[in-house]
């Protein structure tokens, strides 16, 4: 019996030391990934026109935040654009104070988006409405509880111009309004740094493409060319799955660090942000079901196998020399965890405190992508801004496996 034990202590210990090297490899990539990312408004400039340009506001249910971001964009420097600013059939007062807006300041353009079809995403179809309602060059897309600073569009514009690109993006600072975002999300930070790093997608030789929907600027020929919120119109991630578009079909895009500049919420409460992890795993799911049972297992192995590990070798610690060296590799993984966490708490500007109850919010991690697995296939597989959506015969592209 003892025997056994050792033999599967010893296949643990070799488990905690591959989770260890891949943490260390996340580690490594994400530090690059911090250092190395360009800012938005750092880069060479040259002379160009002032384009117009359309800022597509969807919103839907967001009386509690739109005035904030309509205040911010109302305040930019600069000198030509609108806001086409989208009521998606809200069920609260958004569509009002959109109006009190419009009536106020002539670059607001209110737009009651018709009844969304069947097939469409609430949020792909509201930027579709709007976008037929703009008449500018560029297109600059963000949300409604989204904040500017007041020369992001002037930057970004310039950026963009200056290099000759056809999509810039920027990386905001993700606010955490709750307790359980602010101990979940520097957990699955890690894993969103590295894989669509802007490293990757500012690399012409890799094919990552991603954009974030808080913030990016497409000129309006190429967002009509890659077919528009239309050709994504199913994808439950419709910014990576648009940027991954634009990135294969050719066209010069660029993702910078914007943090000091934007200002955005990734979840608003618990159930935001449970939704926020299923819809993580679904388009992976929906792509090929055994290979993301795989990366679920992946996950559960880098995030919390190490803790139940060390736990579990410190009770029997005196029992037989494997449970000691169990003990110190599986410390080691959990520390390199602890690590990550720590790391990603300082860039969102979360208090370390919150970083110490790890173990719970890789566990929140975990339970919301077994249940993105579970539902993926559901009637009600996500919700939404108060919209369920069932994904079944929904193909997604959005993140590659």
């Amino acid at each position: 019996m003892e025997l056994v034990i050792d033999v599967i202590n010893y296949f643990l210990v070799a488990t905690m030391i591959g989770v260890s090297i891949a943490w260390v490899t996340l580690l490594r990539t994400m530090y690059q990934s911090f250092s190395l990312t360009p800012y938005l408004d750092k880069f060479e400039k040259i002379e160009h026109k002032t384009l117009k340009v359309s800022v597509i506001l969807p919103a839907r249910n967001e009386e509690g935040y739109i005035e904030k971001c309509l205040d911010s964009l109302l305040m930019q420097d600069y000198s030509n654009f609108e806001i086409i600013a989208i009521d998606d059939s809200s069920e609260d007062d958004t569509g009002k104070i959109i109006q009190e807006y419009a009536k106020k300041d002539s670059r607001v353009i209110y737009v009651q988006a018709r009844p969304k079809p069947e097939g469409w995403m609430g949020k792909n179809w509201a930027c579709c409405e709007g976008y037929k309602k703009s008449s500018g060059d560029l297109l600059l897309f963000t949300d409604s509880d989204t904040i500017h600073s007041k020369n992001v569009i002037s930057i970004a514009t310039s950026h963009l111009q200056s290099l000759n690109l056809d999509a810039l993006t920027a990386i905001p600072r993700m606010l955490c309004l709750d307790f359980w975002t602010k101990i979940t999300l520097p957990m699955i930070s890690t894993f969103l740094h590295t894989r669509f790093s802007a490293l990757r997608v500012n690399d012409p030789t890799k094919k990552t493409g991603y954009f974030f929907g808080s913030f990016f600027v497409i000129k309006k020929k190429a967002y009509e060319e890659v077919g528009t919120h239309e050709g994504v119109k199913q994808e439950i991630i419709e910014d990576g799955a648009l940027g991954k578009k634009v990135k294969e079909s050719g066209y010069k895009m660029k993702m910078v660090r914007g943090e000091h500049m934007i200002q955005a919420i990734w979840a608003r409460d618990f159930f935001t942000l449970w939704n926020a992890l299923k819809r993580l795993m679904i388009p992976l799911y929906l792509q090929n079901g055994l290979i993301a049972v795989g990366i679920f297992v992946a996950v559960v192995f880098l995030l919390f196998l190490p803790y139940t590990l060390l736990v579990y070798s410190a009770l029997f610690l005196s029992y037989s020399n494997s449970f000691f060296v169990l003990f110190v590799t599986s410390l080691i993984a959990s520390i390199l965890i602890y690590v990550g966490g720590i790391s990603d708490a300082r860039e969102l500007k979360i208090g370390v405190i919150y970083s110490s109850l790890g173990p719970v919010g890789s566990l929140i991690v975990i339970l919301g992508f077994a249940s993105g697995l579970i539902n993926a296939k559901s009637n009600s597989a996500v919700s939404w801004r108060g919209r369920s959506y069932s994904m079944k015969d929904h193909a997604q592209s959005s993140i590659s496996i």
